[in-house]
């Protein structure tokens, strides 16, 4: 599962399987925390993160959605995605 980008100690992955279930979704880490957060509102559909941490990934999600989605799309195909730019 390739790391699509890192920021305040977060790693946001996506899986690049064709036939990822939906909806589309990407894989935070946080230490020891885990979660799968929807990409279209931002929730987690599965695992915890501490809060502040979710809302700078529900941040990251806001201003990269357009990127997510074609990374959702090329996974979908099989296709690697590319890296996306960090919270700075």
């Amino acid at each position: 599962m390739p790391t699509l980008s890192m920021f305040f100690g977060i790693i946001i992955r996506m899986y690049y399987a064709p036939k990822e279930h939906n909806p589309p979704h990407i894989h935070a880490y946080y230490q020891e925390f885990k979660s799968i957060i929807n990409l279209h509102d931002c929730e987690i559909i599965e695992g915890k993160i501490p809060k502040k941490q979710l809302r700078l990934i529900q941040a990251w999600i806001e201003i990269h959605r357009e990127e997510l989605t074609a990374n959702w799309e090329l996974c979908q195909n099989g296709e690697k995605p590319f890296r996306i730019e960090p919270l700075n």
